[in-house]
């Protein structure tokens, strides 16, 4: 079951500059950054009441986010979900017709285990499944 708005992810170009802007804007610091090498992303973490912005930087020039920055430039790219239990959210969202990226669970940024649903499926909009490890 799908709980809350974990976090909106943003893909920028320049994560420092654009860490500045929204610690400004949002009068909140970053409270973690880190890179997921499996992704080819950086990433910074605000808080936001109970969500977080996610910003996300290219690591490597063949990353998902590269491609999107080319395509599209910066902006938002993923809405993502706290569910309960990934596992059954990724089954019951595939018996529902639900094309995913990610037919398991694999490690993501924050402490998280995460899938993405195809943006074909999801009305053009990239999807993300979050499950903390720890529960």
């Amino acid at each position: 079951m799908l709980r809350k708005i974990e976090h909106l992810g943003i893909a920028v170009a320049n994560i420092e500059e654009s860490l500045m802007m929204y610690e400004t804007l949002l009068g909140t610091n970053c409270y973690k950054t880190e890179s997921v090498e499996s992704e080819g992303v950086k990433t910074a973490f605000l808080q936001v009441g109970e969500s977080k912005i996610e910003l996300l930087e290219a690591s490597n020039p063949s990353s998902p986010i590269a491609k999107f920055l080319e395509k599209k430039g910066p902006g938002i790219h993923h809405i993502a979900f706290d569910v309960e239990n990934i596992e059954a959210e990724i089954a019951r969202l595939t018996s529902q017709g639900f094309e995913l990226i990610h037919t398991t669970p694999k490690d993501g940024a924050d402490n998280k285990l995460i899938a993405f649903l195809h943006p074909k499926s999801t009305g053009s909009i990239l999807i993300e499944l979050c499950q903390e490890k720890n529960s």
